[in-house]
């Protein structure tokens, strides 16, 4: 089965920067999106980003349009997220997810990894 695991996170000010990764194990993506979510507290999970990983076509949230980048490296399997000028408002746990749809639903992901804590200070 897929295993996926997020890692990166951590305390930044506001204006910085952070990359995430998420290494994927198992199965081949080919045909699959990889997708970043985020839930902040208090709040419902939401989109952020997504990849899909035979084109590396890329999408994002308008939230994080113009801040985020979403890249993979097929050879190791692992997507990564580089976030730029951070606001507190991109505070939440990060997860990674796969899903062999187009959909970004968080009921159609077909594996979930566990996710990493992003806190942007002010």
């Amino acid at each position: 089965q897929v295993q996926l695991q997020a890692c990166g996170g951590g305390l930044v000010q506001a204006g910085g920067s952070l990359r995430l990764s998420c290494a994927a194990s198992g199965p081949t993506f080919s045909g699959w999106q990889m997708v970043w979510f985020r839930q902040a507290p208090g709040k419902e999970r939401e989109f952020v980003s997504k990849i899909f990983y035979t084109s590396g076509r890329l999408y994002y949230a308008d939230s994080v349009k113009g801040r985020f980048t979403m890249s993979q490296n097929k050879e190791n399997s692992t997507v990564y997220l580089q976030m730029n000028s951070l606001k507190p408002e991109d505070t939440a746990v990060y997860y990674c997810a796969a899903v062999a749809s187009t959909s970004v639903q968080l009921r159609d992901m077909d594996y979930w990894g566990k996710g990493t804590q992003v806190t942007v200070s002010s």
